[in-house]
């Protein structure tokens, strides 16, 4: 448009100046002078022109060249945004197993300190025996009875054995293969030792031998407990949740209660079964009240979009 401008600004005054020379006689050669610098200012006129319209060239490819820059960083910062968001997407979704994995462990090393404080106490106790034992052979000593028999402890080809009073000692179940099975402290403390370092496979094994030889003892419902916490890990939840249930069905007493009642909830949710899982979780809040399973309860009862309890209906 301001080339347009000029070119008939110019046009114009060309114009004016040939009339002006027809109009009035004036000499030739000052004519002449005027037409000469008409057409230099013509010509910077144009030059100007074709200046403002390089400039203006120049200034559109600048800005080209920004707007495809901007482009590229706005792509590229989507691409960054998009592998963040997938990044926390797998955070969120591993949390809960791994925070499924730490409970297990620290229930296992919990469970591992109550068993050592169990197997002190036993050996407390057999001392005491032991001792009063002692005490009452040297009783019979000294009272003259050297012509008595003697209790003896002897593991020769006699076959002759005796216990100390009371009948502390440990006392072993044949094995299958006509040993004896291993003690029930070796095999707990062997259980929990390979869960909690993810030896899932050999600690089952342990556990179930325990069940075997050891269920009516008072870490039985532990160890089942730990049956289904080592399917639980493998994500075998079918599994998982009749381990639970024989928790719950044969061990009411059990301090796995609350435990098991959450983990069978989590299960069931993980196997789709969402609103058994759901009774489940309701079920920990409302009997465990105050508990750290209740907490988690309440947690996963949240994550899930439902009320903590249920509505009553119409």
């Amino acid at each position: 448009m301001r080339a347009r401008n000029i070119a008939i600004f110019s046009a114009a005054v060309l114009a004016g100046a040939f009339g002006g020379s027809l109009i009035g006689p004036r000499p030739a050669e000052a004519v002449a002078r005027e037409i000469i610098q008409l057409q230099q200012d013509v010509t910077t006129l144009l030059q100007g022109q074709r200046d403002v319209s390089t400039q203006m060239t120049q200034d559109h490819t600048v800005m080209k060249t920004l707007v495809e820059q901007s482009s590229e960083t706005v792509g590229k910062l989507n691409g960054t945004m998009s592998a963040l968001q997938k990044s926390m997407q797998d955070v969120t979704a591993n949390s809960g197993a791994r925070l499924d994995t730490m409970s297990t462990q620290v229930q296992g090393l919990s469970d591992n300190l109550e068993e050592i404080k169990s197997r002190l106490g036993k050996l407390n106790q057999q001392l005491v025996d032991l001792q009063n034992t002692v005490q009452s052979i040297d009783a019979k000593i000294s009272g003259g009875g050297g012509g008595g028999a003697t209790p003896t402890a002897s593991n020769s080809g006699s076959g002759g054995s005796s216990q100390p009073a009371g009948g502390s000692l440990p006392t072993f179940s044949a094995a299958p293969g006509g040993g004896p099975a291993p003690s029930a402290d070796t095999l707990y403390s062997n259980g929990l030792r390979d869960i909690t370092g993810g030896n899932y496979d050999l600690a089952r094994k342990e556990f179930q031998d325990y069940l075997k030889y050891y269920g009516d003892t008072d870490l039985a419902s532990n160890a089942q407990f730990y049956l289904g916490e080592i399917a639980y890990s493998q994500k075998k939840y079918e599994q998982a949740v009749a381990e639970y249930d024989h928790v719950l069905t044969n061990y009411p007493k059990s301090f796995k209660l609350a435990p098991a009642h959450l983990k069978k909830g989590m299960a069931l949710i993980e196997l789709g079964q969402k609103n058994s899982g759901v009774r489940e979780l309701r079920d920990v809040v409302k009997r465990f009240p105050g508990t750290e399973e209740e907490r988690r309860a309440r947690a996963k009862l949240k994550e899930l979009g439902v009320a903590v309890t249920a509505s009553a209906s119409p």
